[in-house]
Formats: C-alpha cells, structure tokens, sequence
C-alpha cells in the first residue's frame, strides 16, 4: 500500500521559490545576447545578422525606456528555465551515472577490487582494521583552539 504525502519521512517537496531578476536586467541580457548573435558572423568575414541586431536594439530600448514591457517575457523565460531544470537535471545525473559509476564499479568487479572492504569472511573474528601508529599523540587533543 502507498503511503500517503504526510506518511512519507521526508518531505521531497522543494518550495524554495527563485527570485525573479529585473525586467530591466533581462533586456539588458538579451540586447547583449542578440547583439553579440548579430555581429558574430562578421569575424568570419561574413555579414552581420540584422535581425539579430533589431532585436538587440529593441530589448536595450524597452530595457531603457519602459523595462515594465518586458515583465511578461521575464515571467516566461523564467519558467522555460524552471521546466528544462525538471527535465534536463534528471537526464544528465543519470548519464553521468551510467557514464561514470556503473562503469567503474563493472571493472573494479572485474578485476576482483573491493575499495571498501566489504567482502564477508565466515572465518574472521573481527573486522576491526588496526592502525599503524595507534593514532595521534594525546597531546594533540589539548588546546585544539
């Protein structure tokens, strides 16, 4: 039987809201993004994009002149950003995942590596691992601050 939300140890929702930047500050970013998209074929000695440079020089006069415009298109972008983190997030822990870890863990097994000590041994008394020295000197536990 599932548990119910208020059952469940640990509560997994995550309520922290993201603070909105500025209608000002985002046309800002765009007008330098779209700007910069614009002028970059020229370093190959190609055309600029004029498109790309209307649209710049529209974000930095709304930015300048009336930023409020602009609140909606923030709201938009910001959730954009908030569906492509519930999707993207997932996706690339689990490739890195099965990029990293499983592969690892395949080849310590092949080759017979247990970095953590885990195996069982029926005959052993004690797993205990002595340390050599016993520790640190006594001393320099006193007057640690």
């Amino acid at each position: 039987m599932a548990k119910s939300a208020p059952d469940l140890h640990e509560d997994l929702s995550r309520g922290h809201t993201v603070k909105r930047g500025s209608p000002r500050g985002f046309g800002m970013v765009f007008a330098v993004v779209f700007t910069v998209i614009g002028l970059w074929p020229l370093m190959d000695g190609e055309g600029a994009r004029v498109w790309a440079l209307v649209l710049g020089a529209a974000f930095l006069v709304l930015a300048l002149m009336r930023p409020s415009l602009l609140s909606p298109l923030n709201r938009l972008w910001l959730g954009l950003g908030a569906v492509l983190h519930r999707i993207v997030n997932p996706l690339v822990m689990g490739l890195m995942f099965f990029a990293v870890i499983t592969p690892t863990a395949l080849i310590l097994k092949l080759i017979g590596k247990d970095l953590l000590r885990r195996r069982f041994s029926p005959g052993t008394q004690s797993y205990w691992i002595p340390r050599q020295p016993p520790g640190p000197e006594p001393q320099s536990m006193r007057n640690q601050f």
